[in-house]
């Protein structure tokens, strides 16, 4: 699998394992106040919390700090100083181990991510290239064929799109974080051979 990691202005190729992508944020999918049922004795000894990372998408899950309750869309540190909401990342884990309630959100909250960083992924429509002769790294995004894609980069040369709205009026795509939030998704699930957004497994 190929991955195509964006990263200021511009996508840097990301090859091997030795790269090492850490979450500083993360957004709450769901929050398990009894744990996971059936599942294994650490996550028995209180509430869990499954999220979605701030930058790579990374979905985790973590040990909720006793006396503290999380709700969807909650944005909480992960990083590796003091954490108040958690106590420690159990690990990462696959789209396959969210739960039913995580699967549902994920996609709105992945949505609310990418308006948050709307620079960032605005920059990604002023510079993305071809990931090989015949595709283009704009066709990877679901609604964008090649009509949308000769669009944006015509209009690009011009000069650099702005933001969202600046993006819809000029190339007329429907809402761009929510197809965005589809190519996330579609990257979690595994169903693609090219990774812009999300990590490396």
């Amino acid at each position: 699998m190929s991955h195509l990691i964006g990263r200021g202005a511009r996508l840097v190729e990301r090859r091997g394992r030795g790269q090492q992508f850490y979450e500083e944020y993360a957004y709450v999918l769901d929050y398990l106040l009894h744990g996971k049922p059936g599942s294994r004795p650490r996550y028995r000894r209180g509430a869990i919390v499954q999220m979605v990372g701030e930058t790579y998408f990374t979905l985790l899950e973590a040990s909720v700090r006793r006396g503290v309750v999380l709700k969807t869309y909650d944005r909480i540190y992960v990083g590796k100083n003091l954490r108040k909401e958690i106590t420690y990342i159990l690990g990462r884990i696959g789209y396959d181990e969210l739960t039913s309630n995580a699967k549902m959100e994920l996609a709105n909250v992945v949505e609310r991510i990418i308006q948050n960083r709307e620079e960032f992924f605005v920059n990604f429509f002023n510079t993305a290239q071809p990931v090989t002769p015949r595709m283009h790294a704009l066709e990877l995004i679901p609604g964008i064929g090649k009509k949308y894609m000769w669009q944006i980069v015509n209009e690009r040369e011009k000069r650099p799109f702005t933001s969202f709205k600046d993006l819809q009026e000029r190339v007329n795509i429907p809402n761009p974080a929510k197809l965005l939030a589809k190519r996330v998704v579609e990257e979690l699930m595994g169903k693609s051979k090219y990774r812009l957004f999300t990590r490396p497994s």
